[in-house]
């Protein structure tokens, strides 16, 4: 049985993909790339005959690479790339299955993205009505408006995505102020900790707020603004978030900042540990777990269906935000490792 030789070993596929410089066509399928037909041991080379190239030139193969001269070597590594690709990578049953998943994931982000605004139009009306009581009776924790919004998020989620709770023994009681924090994978983040249940305060962008429906809601629940960018504005919300732990809320920190591109943990930034160390509340780490996954950083459009995995952390507490700090993001570090 003949063996075909080529100037870069051989992939097991069956097409080498040749992309020609300073040539508008973005590759040339071939199953040669100047090859040598060889036949067993002891057998005379087979050579083979000119190949279009896809340009109407003509690619001349009668020479097996070792023949060729160094100088024409070089022009052939200078004109020439050549990529392996895997089995059937080119073949159109691969290109219709992953078109298909690409359109079964943006039609389940459409219908996902649909159901959460209608059922926001209708609680947010609930949250307007009972908004003068909230204020009359329990202007700082607002349980009330709370429980709407993990009403909201798990009929959002609803049948999409499976939300499993581990380690809600380690809650403190719903009246114990705390500072929470966690990892922040995805959009998908907000969601997941609403269902939780537990009246904390998040802490979002101002632009957030100008959002119909959602943004107003985001109000009603007590979220504190912060322009990223601006010291006042952040000295501003970590004063805000001291004054309501003082007052019994809890807040809501992601100290990484931002989400998580790659799904790596990041750098924890030290305002949430500060403001627990002054306060004297505990702080109690979170690990998020599958929402970078089914709706990645940038991607918000599409939506895999999937569960997501929440663990709740013992509380830590100490004087010391670093110490606080490099607890907490071991912690959440530890469990993301222990689960891959």
């Amino acid at each position: 049985m003949g063996v075909l030789s080529c100037f870069m070993p051989v992939s097991s596929s069956p097409y080498a993909s040749l992309k020609l410089r300073r040539s508008r066509a973005s590759c040339i399928h071939s199953p040669f790339v100047n090859p040598v037909l060889r036949n067993n041991p002891g057998s005379p080379n087979k050579q083979l005959g000119p190949l279009s190239d896809g340009l109407n030139r003509k690619v001349e193969l009668h020479k097996p690479y070792y023949e060729i001269s160094s100088q024409k070597r070089r022009t052939i590594f200078s004109n020439i790339v050549v990529r392996s690709e895997l089995i059937g990578a080119g073949s159109p049953e691969a290109s219709s299955s992953l078109t298909e998943f690409q359109l079964g994931s943006k039609v389940r982000g459409f219908f996902f993205y649909l159901k959460a605004a209608f059922a926001a139009i209708f609680l947010f009306l609930l949250m307007v009505v009972a908004h003068p009581f909230v204020l009359l009776f329990d202007r700082y924790r607002r349980k009330a408006h709370h429980l709407v919004a993990k009403i909201w998020a798990t009929v959002a989620v609803f049948p999409f995505i499976k939300v499993e709770f581990v380690g809600l023994e380690n809650l403190p009681a719903p009246d114990i102020p705390a500072v929470y924090v966690s990892n922040h994978q995805s959009f998908l983040d907000i969601y997941t900790l609403l269902i939780l249940g537990r009246s904390f305060k998040f802490i979002s962008k101002v632009g957030i707020f100008v959002i119909p429906i959602i943004g107003w809601a985001m109000y009603l629940l007590g979220t504190i603004p912060l322009k990223r960018k601006d010291s006042r504005s952040q000295l501003e919300c970590l004063r805000r978030c001291m004054d309501l732990l003082r007052k019994g809320a809890s807040v809501f920190f992601f100290p990484e900042g931002t989400r998580s591109k790659d799904g790596k943990l990041g750098a924890f930034k030290k305002g949430a540990f500060s403001v627990a160390a002054k306060t004297g509340v505990p702080v109690v780490p979170i690990t998020l777990m599958g929402t970078g996954q089914l709706m990645p950083a940038g991607m918000e459009s599409a939506l895999l269906s999937g569960s997501v995995k929440v663990v709740i952390h013992k509380p830590i507490e100490g004087s010391d935000p670093d110490i606080l700090c490099d607890k907490a993001r071991n912690v959440i570090a530890n469990e993301l490792i222990l689960h891959g």
